[in-house]
């Protein structure tokens, strides 16, 4: 609860200082560096004490903020019970499927041991996140932000903000992750869950800016299954960046945020001088969760009043619906490099290969677990890119995935997507259950071209949207519906695509995509790292 620093008005220099960056190297990509020190500790977000998962002593845990193209090395100190992993929500990690943090593409860190990230947010701006990627871990905390800003040469389609929040928004339970663990391992689903929360409180928590200025606000789900909807009483929230790309620029009253999903507005304080309530509540539930905190105007001496703003009705799926068909891609706004967002025409590229992917829920062997296409997935004991890299045989095959007929009952298998490098990809995921989906792709981002109900036909693509829509690297998929993406595999790996309602996730609806080639070259993939961790069948092997 003493992550109030992530909280204050800081530039970005401020804010590196704070968090520990030590030495910038003189160079045209700079280096940043920081330790991370992961512990237990109490916390009590909900009023009731509980054992919570901080990073330096914070919860939650430090901003990270950075520029784009800078190499940040962040040294990962484990001192909990259990290994432990950090994933990069959003960040692409170009040619380094080893620094994503998944048990896919590394081994854990075991208790009382380091490992040390190497990332390079490479041609990145935006708003993203970092979670703790092993077991429940999440449901405890270990995550935090992370704001990627434009380099000074670059410009940025609006005027320099007077400040800068990151709002982490989710879901939240009394249980610990051990807790949570053991129910979902019984075969058992959660219960619903106990409380929203924003920057790791339920109520209370303050945001000050000056009269007449305007502040980014960022706002980033980091929940384990709860879409929510933001909003600001009297105030109108302008959208500026979403998925790490700019957007036309939309004013909306309250925006939803689904698990995962990141995005940046900017607010102009242009009201009467007084406290106004922000409000973070819980959609597609019947039960509404709230969280309550408050902008203040520095010149404030009003506390707020009145009814807290509301919100669409949380059950209302085509409210969300029609405002994510109004998101849009600023095609005149400079990109990450000096060149327009829109110069790339992905309405008019081939696509070499679609894939549907159907979402489910199963038991198998008595139990409850997710699938994709009928397989549910189970992490082998050697990491599928170390298995890849060292040709260790019997971890996995990619025939597994392309063999599975959608028919077929539900089993445990490790489905592994093969894909040549540059290809062009169409992705359609199905919904038929009555529950909304959150999906991810690590290492890329991707257009959202359609949004659509019941089944997906060929016949839907004359309605895609192939000019300005959306890049993202997570995605809803409404109840009973199906969503479209297009996408260039042009980082080549070992690739997470999973749900982000992490109970599911857990519990097998994940696999990973290989984007591959036959070259071996620097120019398409680093080298294995030299402090990499090795476990499995790749124990022993030279790095």
């Amino acid at each position: 609860m003493r992550g109030s620093r992530s909280m204050m008005l800081l530039l970005s220099v401020g804010i590196l200082a704070s968090l520990g960056a030590f030495r910038v190297a003189e160079a045209d990509d700079p280096y940043i560096y920081f330790t991370w020190v992961v512990t237990y500790g109490t916390i009590a977000p909900l009023g009731k004490p509980q054992q919570g998962i901080l990073i330096n002593g914070l919860f939650p845990g430090p901003r990270l903020d950075c520029v784009t193209n800078n190499n940040v090395i962040i040294n990962v100190i484990n001192k909990i019970d259990q290994p432990f992993l950090l994933t990069w929500n959003g960040i692409k990690n170009r040619k380094s499927s080893w620094q994503d943090g998944t048990l896919g593409t590394n081994c854990p860190i075991p208790p009382g041991r380091s490992f040390t990230y190497r990332l390079q947010v490479k041609d990145q701006i935006g708003t993203f996140m970092y979670f703790p990627s092993t077991q429940m871990h999440k449901a405890s905390g270990g995550f935090g932000g992370i704001n990627i800003y434009s380099r000074a040469r670059i410009p940025v389609p609006y005027a320099k903000p007077a400040g800068d929040f990151h709002l982490l928004l989710g879901d939240w339970y009394k249980a610990g992750h051990k807790a949570l663990q053991k129910t979902l391992d019984s075969g058992r689903k959660l219960a619903f869950p106990d409380g929203l929360l924003i920057n790791g409180k339920n109520k209370g928590i303050k945001f000050t800016g000056d009269p007449g200025k305007t502040y980014m606000i960022r706002l980033s789900n980091v929940g384990l299954s709860t879409s929510i909807n933001f909003r600001i009483q009297g105030h109108k929230m302008k959208l500026v960046e979403m998925g790490g790309s700019h957007t036309i620029q939309t004013t909306y009253d309250s925006l939803d945020i689904h698990v995962g999903q990141s995005l940046a507005v900017l607010v102009t304080l242009n009201q009467q001088a007084r406290d106004y309530f922000i409000v973070a509540s819980s959609r597609f539930t019947s039960n509404v969760l709230t969280s309550t905190g408050y902008l203040r105007y520095s010149n404030s001496k009003v506390r707020a009043s009145g009814a807290l703003p509301a919100g669409p009705r949380a059950t209302d799926v085509t409210w969300s619906v029609k405002q994510a068909r109004s998101f849009r891609s600023n095609l005149t706004a400079s990109a990450a490099r000096p060149n327009p967002q829109g110069t790339y025409h992905y309405g008019t590229k081939k696509i070499a290969k679609t894939i549907q992917l159907s979402n489910s829920e199963a038991k198998i062997n008595g139990r409850l677990r997710y699938a994709i296409n009928g397989m549910s997935y189970v992490n082998p004991s050697t990491p599928l890119k170390l298995a890849d890299w060292f040709n260790i045989p019997g971890v996995f095959n990619l025939q597994t995935f392309n063999k599975r007929r959608a028919t077929a009952p539900a089993r445990l298998a490790t489905p592994v997507i093969g894909a040549l490098l540059h290809d062009f990809v169409e992705i359609i995921f199905t919904n038929t259950e009555n529950t909304i989906q959150s999906w991810y792709l690590a290492g890329n981002d991707f257009w959202v071209v359609g949004y659509g109900p019941l089944k997906w036909t060929p016949a839907q693509r004359k309605h895609y949207n192939l000019v300005d829509a959306p890049l993202s690297y997570t995605i809803q998929v409404y109840p009973k519906s199906w969503t479209a993406i297009l996408l260039p595999l042009d980082n080549k790996g070992m690739w997470n695509l999973r749900s982000q309602i992490w109970p599911r996730r857990y519990l097998g609806q994940e696999l990973y995509v290989k984007v591959w080639n036959n070259q071996k070259s620097l120019y398409t993939e680093y080298d294995i790292p030299k402090n990499a961790l090795l476990c499995g069948k790749a124990r022993g092997k030279h790095v």
